[in-house]
């Protein structure tokens, strides 16, 4: 079993044991509980194979074994870094957040690992508290799509990033899966867990085109996957 192999196997095992204790989030995320498969298959259309893909391929840019500067937003509950920071010891790592109850259980994870690395800020993706180029990689995992300011979102995520460094993460993407267009449309906006407006996969392409050298965007049903460098 080679090395990918092995980080993959360990980081699922871990999702799943997490998400059991976790909240409904948690379980959806990782499709530990039957409400959260029963969401996963019907809002978004995915399987276990699905899940499994867009979670590895959203955090494959992360490197085995990284040691640089990595800024994660919104670190929401941890579900889904907490165990990748594991095998990270000796990188330096912030977790921002504007939710201080989301953040705290991403703290409280982060105890339980006894992860020493890991600094957690409350604040806000639109305005970040860090110098330009600050960060080797920015990671922001389901985020965009509830930010209220995206152009800020996407204007300081750039800017905190180093001249070659990577942004990478994942976000729903409109246009893409009809059935979770429709439950976004029905249910998360109404109920303020999503903002509009969405960006399609054009209109991301477009948009991280104008900020970043390289950039790769794919899909997962609506989950929006991308990869950009600086």
């Amino acid at each position: 079993m080679n090395t990918a192999t092995n980080r993959h196997a360990a980081i699922q095992a871990a999702y799943r044991q997490l998400g059991r204790s976790g909240n409904l989030y948690d379980g959806i995320i990782t499709r530990s509980t039957l409400t959260g498969k029963l969401v996963d298959s019907v809002v978004w259309g995915l399987n276990g194979e699905l899940a499994a893909k867009w979670i590895d391929d959203a955090l494959s840019p992360v490197p085995d074994g990284f040691t640089g500067r990595l800024l994660e937003v919104p670190v929401g509950t941890g579900i889904l870094t907490m165990p990748l920071y594991r095998s990270m010891p000796d990188a330096d790592i912030t977790c921002l957040d504007c939710s201080a109850d989301m953040m705290r259980l991403a703290e409280r994870r982060a105890e339980a690992m006894k992860l020493s690395n890991i600094t957690f800020l409350q604040g806000d993706v639109g305005k970040l508290p860090f110098g330009d180029g600050s960060f080797d990689i920015v990671l922001s995992l389901n985020g965009f799509h509830a930010f209220p300011d995206k152009d800020a979102a996407f204007r300081e995520t750039c800017r905190v990033l180093k001249k070659g460094g990577i942004f990478c993460g994942c976000f729903y993407l409109a246009g893409e899966f009809p059935r979770t267009d429709f439950f976004v449309r029905n249910f998360y906006v109404p109920k303020g867990f999503f903002t509009p407006p969405f960006e399609t996969k054009t209109s991301l392409e477009s948009r991280l085109r104008d900020l970043y050298d390289e950039v790769i965007v794919s899909t997962v049903n609506a989950e929006g996957i991308f990869r950009c460098r600086k």
